[in-house]
Parts: structure tokens; sequence; C-alpha cells
């Protein structure tokens, strides 16, 4: 069995035509989707980057395998402590580890290792190719490495190939090449310049004021000219969508580049591709443009299409999975078991019967930018507040994903019933998950204990100061009130 996994960072799917956008992104990925099965409701279970694709490696939640931040200690996967073998857990029951026991060569062509320091991304890999320009690169450069690699082994049997692809991803660095694609195709009709007025007077990094970070940046805006540094008008608006939505056009570009490389190689119908992510993205939603810091619908929602030699694909999935349930099933259709450890379950029976089971309801995680874990239900999504992102977040919020998408109105006040129901799902989800917590206790303790998620530690002072500079004492002062220690906890 040959095995493309095209990993495109930062890609949520409802941006994609096979997810019913109304912008031409990805004829490529689309014609793919045709063929296959296109996965309606996968989410990462930890967010954002390193969090994330440390669950695909360990098919473990975070709260397991001891990685939900970006920095300080739940940055870093937990160790096996006393009990640790000649060979760690770690290598012994990674994916790509239990790919090599299914009689695969596993190769990654990634700068995710370099870019946060997750070396234990390596673990299992028989091959892997440092891109070198720590997320920075464009496509062609990922490209240049992934065709060579094909040319060179292609043709032969048993691989895994994962090449990830960052070009959605901030700052947008799609090549001048590729013109103004979208500069005459509507914008998406949810966010209104009413709804961008309310975000400018709002706050946190990467909020309408501060769409790059906690200020604009000069240099960032020469370097990168399609990234906004501000939203304030529906120019910027559009300078946003367009940007993003040619960041994944690129990727589809060459998504299709890699699949017409398989047809000539004579491999295109014996070999088996996953398009996903490690994460999506809010556009405007929450008061984040642009990013990827909270564990709501737009940000750990993932695309899921998987085509799989021998199976009818081109029908879609709603059923809910963890992105972890996925690797649990490819390796059933290898004819493998997911490591009793793993926390993803595998669903391969259920594919090859055309059902569509799945999970009663997901729990995900978010510490690197805001400390949150969100429940997913039904239409419902549940996101309960540890640290806001200095974006203001009450403690909870509650959306009715059918009637709200983009999570405009939280209803948590108006529907005491689902509200309660979430309470329970998310503290039973705890009381089952903590028993076998990495180092022993519920990692978001400890990234509150140490200052909060590693994006906004230290960050309020210099940002307070902006916020009184731009008319929004008021902000700063209640920002500066909720980081009290009396505060949340």
């Amino acid at each position: 069995m040959r095995i493309l996994y095209i990993d495109i960072d930062t890609l949520r799917p409802d941006h994609l035509g096979c997810y019913g956008y109304h912008r031409d992104t990805s004829p490529n990925i689309d014609a793919l989707a045709r063929d296959a099965f296109v996965f309606e409701n996968v989410h990462a279970s930890d967010v954002p980057c390193l969090p994330s694709r440390t669950a695909l490696l360990t098919g473990r939640f975070g709260i397991h395998n001891g990685v939900v931040n970006h920095g300080g200690t739940d940055a870093d996967p937990a160790l096996d402590g006393a009990g640790r073998e000649f060979w760690s857990r770690l290598q012994v029951d990674s994916f790509p580890s239990r790919l090599k026991q299914a009689g695969l060569r596993t190769v990654s062509i990634s700068s995710f290792a370099q870019r946060h320091s997750a070396f234990h991304w390596y673990a299992g890999f028989d091959e892997a190719y440092n891109v070198g320009q720590y997320g920075l690169e464009i496509a062609d450069d990922v490209h240049a490495i992934a065709s060579d690699w094909l040319a060179r082994n292609g043709s032969a049997d048993n691989w895994f190939l994962h090449v990830h692809m960052w070009d959605p991803h901030t700052p947008y660095r799609a090549p001048a090449r590729y013109g103004e694609p979208f500069a005459h195709s509507p914008l998406p009709a949810w966010l209104t310049d009413d709804t961008r007025r309310e975000h400018w007077h709002g706050c946190g990094p990467h909020s309408a004021q501060e769409s790059n970070g906690y200020a604009p940046n000069p240099t960032t805006a020469l370097r990168f000219p399609r990234q906004p540094q501000q939203v304030p008008d529906l120019v910027g608006v559009r300078q946003m969508f367009d940007g993003y939505d040619t960041g994944v056009l690129v990727a589809d570009d060459f998504t299709g580049r890699l699949l017409h490389q398989l047809t000539e190689l004579g491999v295109h119908d014996e070999t088996a591709v996953m398009v996903s992510s490690d994460h999506g993205e809010t556009l405007g939603e929450l008061n984040v443009y642009g990013d990827h810091q909270t564990a709501d619908q737009l940000t750990t929602r993932v695309p899921l299409i998987l085509r799989w030699p021998g199976l009818q694909g081109g029908r879609r999935r709603h059923a809910f999975h963890y992105q972890i349930d996925i690797a649990a099933t490819i390796l059933e259709l290898l004819g493998q078991r997911a490591p009793s450890r793993w926390d993803g379950h595998g669903f391969a029976s259920s594919l090859r019967a055309g059902d569509d089971h799945g999970r009663d309801h997901l729990v995900v995680s978010q510490a690197a930018w805001a400390c949150q874990r969100g429940v997913r239900f039904e239409h419902w999504i549940y996101i309960n507040t540890r640290h806001d992102a200095y974006h203001l977040y009450p403690d909870e919020m509650l959306f009715d994903l059918a009637a709200d998408p983009h999570e405009q109105h939280d209803v948590a006040g108006t529907q005491p019933v689902v509200l309660s129901r979430a309470r329970s799902l998310l503290a039973d989800w705890l009381a089952q998950q903590l028993p076998d917590a990495a180092r022993g206790r519920d990692p978001h303790d400890n990234v509150m204990a140490e200052g909060g998620p590693y994006h906004v530690r230290g960050k309020l002072p210099a940002y307070a100061a902006r916020l009184r500079a731009t008319e929004r004492s008021v902000l700063a002062d209640l920002l500066e009130h909720r980081s009290q220690p009396v505060g949340r906890t």
C-alpha cells in the first residue's frame, strides 16, 4: 500500500469547494473529493499546531501525552519515567512506527519539528526532510523535495509520505505570480461592516485593530503585502479573506501537481490519499482575524478527505470523529490494531459497511493562546474559558452552530438545559481522563499556574499600554482587573 498524506496547515474546511465554499479555491482537492470519503465533523483534539500534531503522532489526547501549550512544561511530551524500556513508548506506539510495523517506509517532509522544537515528531519516520525555513517557506519549496522523492521512490510499493504545506497560515505569503484571483469574488456575507466595526472597538491579539498580533508591524507589511496589519474597513476584510484564500489556492495547486505525478508514475489508482490539516482558523469569528486561538468550531474542525483503494468513495460522513480516530482507522485498514494506550478509536468496519457511526460528542482543548476546553455535540459547541487570550470572553459560551455557524450569538444565558448538559459532558470527560493524565495532573491547571498560555504570558503590560494609546482604556482596565489573583483560576 502507498499512502500520500497532504497536510495543509491552518486549513478550515468551509473554505474548500467540496465543503460548500463559494470561491474556487480548491479545484484539485474538489476533484479528489468526488471519489473519496469527505468527513464533515472531524476535529483535532488539541490545538493549535504543536498539540495537534503531537496528538496525531501519539494517538493520544494532550491531557495524556502532556502537550497542550506552545511553551512551558506542557509543550513537551511527558516522559515514560522509571518504567521506560530500551525503546520508549513514543517510539513503539507512534503513528509512523505503527505504519512501519505494517510494512510501510515512512517519510515526512515538513519544517514543523524545527519551527516548534518538536523533535519528537521524528519518532518512527525512516526519512525526514526539514525544508529549513521555520514554516515561512512556500509550497514551491516543499514540492521540490516531495516531487524529487516521488520521482525516486513513488513507483515502489509500501510507503507513507507526509507532505506539509504552510501556505494558508499567516503571514499570507502566496507568490506575486498568483495575482489577485479573488479580487472580484464576493466576500463571505456573514462578516458585515457592522460586525467588523464592533470588533474594532474590542481587544485581543489578532483582533480587528491588531490583526497581525499585538500591534501593526511595518516590517511584516513590507515582506508580506498580502497580510493585513489592521482591519479598519471592508477593504481590510477583503485583504484578509483574499490573502487566506489565495494561500489555499496555492496549496491546492501543488496538491494537484503531486496527484498528477502519481498518475505519471502509474500508481495513482493504487495510492491512498488523505488531505487534512492540523487545525482550522478563525477569520473574524470571536474577533480573531487570521489566527487559531480558541477551542471553538472554526479552530478545532479540520477537513478530512480520504481516498482508499478498494473502498467506494464519493460519500459524505457526518458522524463526530477526532483526527486521531482517523489515524487508528488507517492502521485498521492496513490490517493492524491501534495500540491499546491510544485514545483514537478506529472505525474501518463502519467505512467498509457504508455506515456512518462515530462518537456521541467531542471534547477539544486549546492552551497556547486562550486556555479553553470546548464540547462539540449535536448542533452545539460549548466553550469553557480559564484564560481569554485578552479578548474578554465570558467564562462560558454556547453557540447554536445550525443557526449561527460563525459564532456571533452566545446563547449561554438563554439555554440553561443545553448549558447544563454541556457542563456535565465536560465534567464526565475530565473524570474519565484524569486518572491517566500526563505528569499526574490536568495540564490546563499547570498552564495557568505557570502564568497562562505561552503566547499571552507576560504580554499584558505592553498590550494594555497600546489599548490606552488607541482610546480603549476601559478595556485595558478590564483586562488588568481580570489578571489579578482574585480572578478566574
